[in-house]
């Protein structure tokens, strides 16, 4: 019998745009930060560990915050540590390098916490709704290679994951007729406006509509555990060229990665939709809107006051 799917957060990272450790800013009434209740709905869904990837850098900060309330969640909660020196034998950090080295080695760093078992991926800043949680644990639990890997994504209509505040970045999904992933095409400044959404390719001179319910990746993809065999065989061809070409900024991404086992034919991904509305602090100025959506959905019932405080 396969092992049950867990839940892997990736924190590691900086908000740059936001300004400051978005991972452990409060949003909920008892000081929770969005973590808290993805760990909830996660739990809800049926999910009973949590892997949390952070940097050693971060490590006080975020324990005396949210790894404290953690600790009193009724789930398994592990850690692993995205470090730059976590590299494959014989590579080593090109002298003034300090960009993480992507989300696909992020995961790499969580092999052992993962131990095997199918898991799906979360960023740690994201509100992804309670339904995108079960729809993605109840893949996973059945979830087995064929022919081809069998793994999976949760896609949102683009027009409840846009801010009023900024631009975003968002993977635009391309499926075949039975919903399977094609493609995902990488709009970098997508924004609103009056009357519809857009984007830009050329810093605004020219814009193109989107039309609202088109599906776009969040990050929240799910992977039976040969996708980790996958990062490990690949990541070195991925140093060796990056070394070469952009040796302080590269990045190994996990939708590049997809999108070469698809271009290889070695995978295949099943777009799961979700209709809730993905929420987000992307700059500090969408925060306020977080606040009063949780707090809208606490007066509803949906959250305790307190997630962790029965």
């Amino acid at each position: 019998m396969s092992k049950k799917p867990v839940l892997v957060v990736m924190a590691a990272g900086m908000g740059s745009r936001y300004g400051g450790l978005k991972q452990i800013d409060p949003v909920g009434s008892c000081g929770e930060a969005i973590l808290d209740y993805s760990v909830y709905d996660a739990h809800e869904a049926g999910f009973d560990t949590i892997v949390i990837i952070i940097k050693e850098a971060i490590k006080k900060d975020f324990m005396e915050t949210v790894g404290a309330r953690l600790a009193k969640a009724p789930v398994e909660i592990r850690y692993a540590y995205q470090e730059l020196d976590h590299l494959p034998a014989g590579y080593s950090v090109p002298e003034g390098r300090t960009k993480p080295w992507g989300t696909s080695h992020a995961v790499l760093c969580a092999k052992e916490a993962i131990d095997g078992a199918p898991f799906a991926v979360i960023n740690a800043d994201d509100y992804y709704g309670k339904s995108a949680f079960k729809t993605i644990y109840d893949h996973l639990a059945t979830a087995e290679d064929g022919e081809k890997f069998n793994y999976c994504m949760v896609g949102y209509e683009v027009s409840k994951t846009v801010t009023e505040n900024g631009s975003v970045a968002r993977g635009v999904c391309e499926t075949d007729a039975e919903g399977y992933l094609t493609g995902v095409v990488e709009r970098t400044q997508i924004e609103k406006y009056e009357g519809g959404i857009h984007y830009t390719e050329d810093g605004g001179e020219s814009w193109t509509d989107v039309p609202p319910e088109a599906i776009v990746s969040m990050n929240f993809w799910g992977y039976t555990p040969s996708f980790l065999r996958e990062i490990e065989q690949q990541f070195p061809a991925f140093l060796d060229d990056i070394l070469k070409t952009n040796p302080l900024k590269g990045e190994f991404y996990l939708p590049v990665l997809v999108s070469c086992l698809l271009s290889e034919n070695k995978a295949t991904v099943r777009v799961l939709h979700s209709t809730d509305r993905w929420y987000g602090v992307t700059y500090a100025a969408d925060k306020p809107g977080v606040v009063a959506a949780l707090r809208e959905m606490a007066a509803q019932g949906k959250y305790p006051d307190g997630l962790w405080n029965k």
